[in-house]
């Protein structure tokens, strides 16, 4: 009897740790102003999907990535989706700048100069770093490096479907 209750509360504990684990929870909500001076605001973004994704010009990853998230950003922007690029706070503002206007990035950049992104994602330091948010504000995805793109293609195609 004493080995049936054992292993009842092992498997309470195991399943209370993985659905703890794999919930999605609330996205943080953060505020500052991107490049061009506007205001951003993750409490804002709620009500359609978003990406949020950590990024340096100084990261290989991050700079082989950015046309893929330019297209991803630009197939479904017309449809509700906002992605949201977050420079790191040790970007060089010059490098960043230049690199925003080269690859003509059409989507919301920050530089985190602050780290209150950072901090408020749960103390982000890799890049790249990539956060999926559905358009209730819950965190579905984190990625640490880079993201499958087609497997997010097909999550916003069935999120973005959901919510019309």
């Amino acid at each position: 009897m004493k080995k049936w209750l054992v292993l009842g509360l092992a498997a309470v504990v195991v399943v209370g740790a993985w659905w703890s684990f794999l919930r999605p929870t609330l996205s943080p909500v953060v505020v500052s102003t991107d490049l061009k001076g506007q205001l951003v605001s993750t409490d804002a973004l709620r009500g359609k999907p978003y990406l949020v994704n950590f990024w340096a010009t100084s990261c290989i990853t991050c700079v082989k990535e950015m046309p893929d998230l330019i297209a991803l950003h630009e197939e479904f922007a017309a449809k509700g989706f906002q992605t949201v690029a977050v420079a790191m706070s040790y970007d060089r503002p010059d490098f960043l700048s230049q690199f925003v206007q080269d690859r003509k990035l059409p989507f919301l950049v920050i530089h985190d100069l602050d780290q209150a992104w950072a901090k408020a994602w749960g103390d982000v330091a890799v890049t790249p770093t990539t956060f999926i948010v559905d358009r209730k504000g819950y965190v579905t995805r984190r990625y640490v490096g880079e993201p499958d793109f087609d497997g997010l293609r097909q999550w916003l195609k069935e999120e973005l479907a959901a919510a019309s």
